[in-house]
Parts: C-alpha cells; sequence; structure tokens
C-alpha cells in the first residue's frame, strides 16, 4: 500500500513537471518579447542616466546620480512639471465628472439608448495627432470655426488667439483633450453602473432616499474600484502626454504648454542630451508610481 501511494505521488509529480515545463515553453515567446520590448530599453534608459551618452553612443565615464542633480536643479524641469500636475488635475477633474455624468445618463432607459452609446466613443476612436489638427483648425485664430461662432452668437468682438495665448492655450489644449478622452471616461462608468443590482436603488426609494443620497450612499461608493482603474491609467497617460502637445503648440507660447515629457524631447533631441532626458523619464516612473500608490490607499476599499 505504501509502495503505491509513492509510486501514484511521483507520477502526480511527474505530470506537474511535465505541465509546468508546457506552460513555460508557451510563455516563453510572450516573455522574448517583453524583455526585447520593454525590460531592455527600461535598462537602457537607466545605463543612461548613471553613464555619459553622446551621440556616438555610450562611454565608460560613470556619473552616477549627478544627471539626477542636473535635473532637480533645473528650474525649466520643474516649470514643466508645474505645467503638467495642472494638466494632469485639472483634464482628470473635468473628464470624470462628465464622464461619470454622461454614463449616468446613458445608465437610463430611454429611446435610442443604444445608438447614443456607440456614437459616445467616436471621439476616442479618433487618433491622436489626427485629433490635435482637428482642435487645431477649431482653435485657428484666422478661419477657425470656434472663433466664427463666437461672433455671430455675439459672445467676443474679434477673434481670439486661443493657442498664441499663455493664459489660454494650456486650457485649450484641456479642452482638446477632453473631448478625446471623455468616451474612455463614459465607457468605464458604464461598465461600473451596469454590475450594481437595481434592487439597491429600489430599498432606497422605499426608505426615502433622494437621487443625491443613492448617488453618494450607493452609486459612487460601488464605482470605487473602476475610477482607480480610470485614474491610475488616465493619470499615467496625462503625466506623458506628448502629441497633442507638439501638434497643437510646440510647448508655447513662452512654455505656458512645456509638459514634462515635451521637455524631455526638446532635451533629447534638440540639445543631444540623451541621459538628461532619459532621466526625467525615470523621475516621470517614480511619479507615477508613487501617485498611484496613493490612489490605491485613498480609494481602497477592503470590503470590496
Amino acid at each position: 500500500m505504501f509502495r503505491l501511494r509513492k509510486k501514484e505521488a511521483d507520477m502526480i509529480k511527474k505530470i506537474e513537471v511535465s505541465e509546468a515545463r508546457f506552460a513555460h515553453k508557451l510563455i516563453a515567446p510572450s516573455m522574448v518579447l517583453i524583455f526585447g520590448l520593454v525590460l531592455l530599453p527600461l535598462l537602457y534608459a537607466v545605463y543612461m542616466t548613471l553613464f555619459k551618452v553622446g551621440v556616438s553612443g555610450p562611454t565608460s565615464e560613470f556619473l552616477g546620480l549627478k544627471q539626477y542633480i542636473r535635473v532637480v536643479t533645473d528650474r525649466s524641469f520643474w516649470s514643466s512639471l508645474r505645467v503638467t500636475v495642472y494638466f494632469t488635475v485639472v483634464s482628470l477633474a473635468l473628464q470624470t465628472v462628465l464622464g461619470i455624468a454622461v454614463a449616468l445618463l446613458l445608465n437610463l432607459e430611454f429611446r435610442g439608448r443604444g445608438f447614443m452609446r456607440g456614437i459616445i466613443l467616436a471621439p476616442w476612436a479618433v487618433p491622436t495627432i489626427v485629433n490635435a489638427q482637428l482642435w487645431g483648425w477649431i482653435y485657428n485664430a484666422s478661419y477657425g470655426v470656434l472663433n466664427k461662432i463666437l461672433i455671430k452668437l455675439g459672445m467676443i468682438s474679434k477673434p481670439i488667439i486661443w493657442l498664441g495665448t499663455s493664459s489660454l492655450a494650456i486650457n485649450s489644449v484641456i479642452a482638446a483633450d477632453t473631448w478625446r478622452m471623455t468616451p474612455l471616461y463614459v465607457l468605464m462608468f458604464l461598465s461600473g453602473l451596469q454590475t450594481i443590482n437595481g434592487e439597491l436603488y429600489e430599498a432606497a426609494k422605499v426608505d426615502g432616499a433622494g437621487a443625491w443620497r443613492r448617488f453618494c450612499h450607493i452609486t459612487l461608493p460601488l464605482l470605487k474600484p473602476i475610477i482607480l482603474v480610470v485614474l491610475v491609467l488616465r493619470t499615467m497617460q496625462a503625466l506623458r502626454v506628448f502629441e497633442i502637445i507638439y501638434q497643437l503648440t510646440q510647448g508655447g507660447p513662452n512654455n505656458s504648454t512645456m509638459v514634462v515629457s515635451f521637455y524631455a524631447y526638446f532635451k533629447t533631441f534638440s540639445s543631444l542630451d540623451f541621459g538628461y532626458g532619459s532621466t526625467i523619464g525615470m523621475l516621470i516612473a517614480v511619479i507615477t508610481i508613487i501617485i498611484t500608490l496613493v490612489y490605491k490607499k485613498v480609494l481602497e476599499d477592503k470590503e470590496v
């Protein structure tokens, strides 16, 4: 009996080892791709922050933390970081509020709801560079449709240079980004609303809870996991915003839209300072991780 059990155990162990080897063979191509496309460039970027890198390639000169000290003592870096934080906070707040509001409307029963759910995703399907070009035409001071509409409505008397004024440029970029990215919020929040049991709202109505109380005590708490996912994803995207800045403003006027990603690009390819640009990228990655952990701590719901 003992020998039989031992043989069975050995057979089970061999089967488990065989399955593990088969699983490793299946994931091996994916791991090679991940290493080649993600980990290897990341490790090389870290290397460029620690060693001197020129146009001809890297050298053996070890710089240590000198690149990081250069970045944190650079006023232009902190200025670009402030612009990035403003862009991130305002766009996330605006898009989150609009996303929840539109998702709540699309969650109601009305004729044409399916069509509206489909058409609301159209802006999100537009590539970022195309969206930037579209809004560049809309904001154009000479022939832009926005100025023409506002003049016909009597809201302004002469065309406004939306992208040529420091106080307006960054907010104009945020508006263009909001038009494209709000459908993503709507899609995520709508999927979260679909998982909420309707009996909870019925019970709350019986207890005399109004629409606002139902939203605060039922909808919002149960949307916390979705809100966390959306905020993490969009924060990472907002901190790395580049294409729309590149197409619309090129960081101007007077560096009022010089976000940190465009500043890293400018330092890397205009000044050919590859180590400096890589160092900025590493710092942004660290900031993103810290913000993600803060989100997780604030929105963490142990019961969920």
